[in-house]
């Protein structure tokens, strides 16, 4: 069985969960502690970071990057990277932008003080870095909303991993309930549409011991 090594809530494994199910591909969970990462888990991955995936035919990939570019290879139907250059090229500049500047700017902090110093027992949040990233989601959440104004899917015409990347990162920081829906329409609209997708499905039922989600994270007309 393929195996997926996770954690709740890194946005980049939520990310390749969604897009193996957009891949029809069947897999296994199993989740790490990657704070005290196993023996067993360190052979698949020195750097003890997730995700990591290993494969039916045994082939082990880590970083979730490289994990899209191999299952988009591997397994081409359907096409989650854009059917031409330009959007291909659109997409993967997306990807970057989650991955990289809304999880600086808004997803990091707010794990880190709200939940993973609760995991690691290290003690009272730092307000400051809340802040922060409560008031810096505002503007990520009008891009998407702008680019969901022009465009049928964030990419382009074709659904794509820019939705699913802005959909993961999106679900973390929703499920610790820091998005600010009722001032950003736009953006909720597109969520609506990420949300009822049946590969979000089994992200919407997680439920971490001692970190429940609020009462509209799994609401389809939230």
């Amino acid at each position: 069985m393929r195996t997926l090594h996770h954690f709740w809530l890194s946005p980049f494994c939520r990310k390749i969960r969604i897009a193996l199910r957009e891949k029809n591909l069947d897999f296994q969970l199993q989740l790490e502690q990657v704070w005290q990462p196993s023996a067993d888990f360190l052979r698949l991955n020195p750097a003890a970071t997730v995700p990591v995936l290993v494969d039916e035919n045994g082939t082990v990939v880590a970083d979730s990057y490289a994990i899209a570019e191999y299952i988009e290879e591997s397994y081409a139907t359907p096409p989650l990277f854009g059917g031409d250059p330009q959007q291909r090229a659109e997409t993967r500049r997306l990807v970057a932008w989650f991955d990289t500047k809304f999880h600086r700017e808004v997803g990091e902090p707010l794990v880190r003080e709200k939940a993973i110093k609760r995991f690691l027992r290290q003690g009272e949040p730092n307000s400051a870095p809340i802040r922060a990233g409560q008031q810096n989601i505002h503007y990520h959440l009008d891009y998407i909303a702008w680019l969901a104004d022009r465009r049928t899917w964030l990419a382009g015409d074709d659904f794509s991993f820019a939705d699913i990347a802005a959909g993961a990162h999106l679900s973390v920081v929703d499920y610790l309930g820091d998005v600010p829906w009722d001032q950003h329409e736009g953006a909720r609209f597109w969520y609506q549409r990420i949300k009822s997708r049946p590969s979000m499905r089994p992200l919407l039922a997680d439920h971490i011991p001692g970190l429940p989600p609020p009462a509209h994270y799994a609401d389809l007309d939230f």
